[in-house]
């Protein structure tokens, strides 16, 4: 079995109740925060090793480093071989700054955007940009209702239900 799929097994367990499903994860957030508070400090740093050497770094075990490369591989420039990853597989902790920031506001993650590292790799105007544009990302905007009794929008002059309307 891939880490990935140990990960996943583990963390998304039906067979644990809602109290134990809720200590793993603050736990697993609690460790990811901590990673990330390392990881934004140092952002020209290109952080590489195997998974075992990354988990030992960031002082948690595999399965938790398995779970934070699971989350942040979509932010990576470069990103890793989840997939069929083993603990000796060597990955990179390239990140995009701004697609970072933008899957965290996406996951609501607001204990790691909110983290005050940003203030160095972000300006706060981009930020809000960022975050404003992740938010928008998923409203669905209808179009202005054409009432029967308005003027046509094809511009003949005539109300839309003596014109286009007709067809509808």
């Amino acid at each position: 079995m891939s880490l990935l799929s140990a990960w996943r097994d583990t963390a998304y367990s039906q067979e644990v109740t809602p109290q134990e499903s809720k200590r793993f994860w603050d736990a697993y957030f609690e460790q990811e925060k901590g990673i990330y508070e390392q990881l934004l400090a140092h952002p020209e740093e290109r952080v590489e090793g195997t998974v075992a050497q990354l988990a030992e770094t960031y002082g948690v075990d595999v399965m938790i480093m398995t779970g934070f490369l699971d989350g942040i591989n979509e932010s990576l420039t470069d990103p890793n071989p989840i997939d069929e990853m083993t603990e000796d597989t060597v990955v990179n902790l390239g990140y995009d700054r701004e697609k970072l920031y933008w899957h965290m506001v996406e996951a609501k993650a607001d204990w790691l955007y909110e983290l005050p590292q940003w203030d160095n790799l972000l300006t706060a105007e981009r930020r809000k940009e960022l975050y404003k544009d992740q938010k928008n990302s998923g409203t669905i905007r209808k179009g202005v209702k054409i009432g029967r009794n308005d003027p046509c929008p094809c511009g003949s002059g005539k109300k839309y239900k003596k014109c286009c309307g007709r067809n509808v």
